[in-house]
């Protein structure tokens, strides 16, 4: 199946104010597959702004990283599913019966309403974690096998694909198959610098392991011109293809 490379692409609205985020959401829309709403921005604005986001016509990836018991988290779902998002995201460490109550939680609600269902992910290990972080935290092995082990739990939970760093998508194409979806943060075109990020990749990179969606932030939103930088990563995915 033919993808439009820049389809891959969500832009992250990390911003308190509503109208700086409308207008990255109006300068991009159609140079970007869509934009992703963080904590920053949903504990600042609630589901108004993501309305009022939502107006412009762009695909959503409700960003929460929801984490709870199985029945407040399933609750969370259903309230998220009437924001309509493209994606949306819990914790994996959260556990298979809570993966389970939220991806249930989600078809019902969409069903109810009328909306269709998102991708429900689960992210396994933060971009801003290394395995010197996992180990202080009590985890043994390395990040690829707790990420892998995360995968694999919630796929069994009936999630449709995971948010990983980019060096672990052929790990996790290989354990898990090619239709579970992989959402790849920590994202840098090679003129960008890194951040805070630890486990990154390019654009080109990772989509050419596997990736199916990137999130790339500060390379795009912090550019001079950032509809010229996100059709420069576009024209560099659509290369690499």
């Amino acid at each position: 199946m033919n993808v439009d490379p820049k389809s891959r692409i969500f832009v992250p609205l990390d911003t308190p104010d509503l109208d700086a985020a409308v207008q990255i959401t109006r300068t991009l829309k159609g140079h970007v597959g869509g934009v992703k709403i963080g904590k920053e921005f949903f504990t600042a604005l609630g589901p108004a702004g993501v309305a009022r986001i939502a107006q412009e016509g762009m695909p959503l990836f409700l960003d929460l990283k929801f984490h709870d018991i199985p029945n407040t988290v399933a609750g969370a779902v259903r309230s998220a599913i009437a924001m309509a998002p493209m994606i949306l995201n819990v914790h994996a460490a959260g556990g298979s019966a809570m993966m389970a109550a939220a991806a249930d939680a989600a078809g019902e609600e969409a069903d109810r309403l009328g909306v269709p269902k998102p991708l429900i992910l689960a992210v396994t290990v933060l971009t801003s974690l290394d395995e010197t972080d996992l180990a202080a935290a009590g985890v043994t092995g390395t990040v690829e096998d707790q990420v892998v082990r995360l995968a694999r739990l919630a796929g069994s939970a009936g999630l449709d694909g995971v948010v990983c760093s980019g060096a672990e998508i052929e790990p996790l194409r290989a354990a898990m198959g090619a239709d579970f979806k992989l959402l790849t943060p920590g994202i840098r075109p090679l003129w960008a610098a890194a951040g805070d990020q630890k486990r990154i990749l390019t654009p080109a990179a990772a989509v050419a392991r596997g990736s199916d969606y990137l999130v790339i932030g500060r390379a795009i939103t912090g550019a001079d011109d950032p509809v010229a930088a996100a059709e420069m990563i576009g024209d560099e995915l659509a290369n690499a293809a």
